[in-house]
């Protein structure tokens, strides 16, 4: 039997809001997502766990101990994490450092970091770094059904080092409108589109946050979003129009 904690009751009563822990109740933490139901908490404490998770369209929170020290590593064998099964808004990341992923187009496809097939999560104080796909979205991949609308949200994440083979080293929305807020998208590479974000057909906000030092252009547009890129408040290099933006040297701390 696993252990976990019940905690809140649910509206009518008939069972319970459950916190499910990783590794103490349960070995992996896609063992624990399995176990769950839609409402339960998953937190995992600090630790490297070497995993490749699927929410499997459960709308939880995941939350880690830290995310300087609660480390998934996707030991190059696909995505870190997936989401594709319809995960709306409550379905929450949070606290974890994800890395090591390689997703490779013949495997499942891209996504090295985060792939966001057709749902919207929302992924927050997270770290994602030093992932891989052979495609695009280095470091997330969102994608959506031409006619549909999802919009994941990317809050107070740091994302750097990642690659694609193709284009958007850092971030690629396509057919998918998101947000991202707070953000810092730096040191990420990509050989023949933007080595920070790409977008495409859906428009996307972006808040507040850094795109600096990607390789080549830090931004490109593809198949011209009807509403564009709204950026407010943030520091783009090479400058975009818009709120208050500026583009000015972020003195990014030699981490040596």
């Amino acid at each position: 039997a696993s252990n976990y904690e019940e905690t809140a009751d649910i509206e009518d009563g008939s069972c319970l809001a459950r916190t499910l822990p990783v590794p103490s109740g349960f070995a992996t933490i896609q063992e624990a997502i399995d176990y769950s139901i839609d409402g339960d908490t998953i937190l995992v404490s600090a630790g490297t766990y070497y995993e490749n998770i699927n929410f499997n369209g459960k709308n939880i929170a995941l939350i880690g101990e830290d995310r300087e020290t609660t480390i998934i590593d996707g030991g190059q064998n696909g995505s870190v994490v997936i989401f594709e099964s319809g995960e709306d808004s409550t379905a929450v990341l949070s606290h974890v450092t994800l890395t090591n992923g390689n997703a490779i187009e013949a495997d499942g496809g891209p996504g090295g970091g985060v792939m966001i097939y057709h749902s919207s999560p929302m992924i927050t104080n997270c770290i994602i770094t030093q992932n891989y796909t052979n495609t695009t979205g280095g470091g997330i991949f969102a994608h959506a059904y031409p006619s549909g609308y999802p919009a994941p949200t990317i809050k107070n994440c740091l994302i750097y080092n990642n690659t694609a083979g193709y284009e958007g080293g850092g971030v690629k929305f396509h057919y998918s409108s998101g947000k991202i807020i707070n953000c810092t998208i730096s040191n990420n590479y990509s050989p023949n589109g933007a080595g920070g974000l790409v977008a495409s057909v859906k428009p996307i906000e972006i808040i507040n946050s850094i795109i600096f030092d990607n390789s080549g252009s830090q931004m490109n547009t593809i198949q011209q979003p009807a509403n564009g890129i709204d950026i407010t408040y943030s520091n783009i290099q090479g400058g975009w129009e818009g709120e208050e933006n500026i583009d000015s040297d972020p003195l990014f701390t030699d981490p040596d």
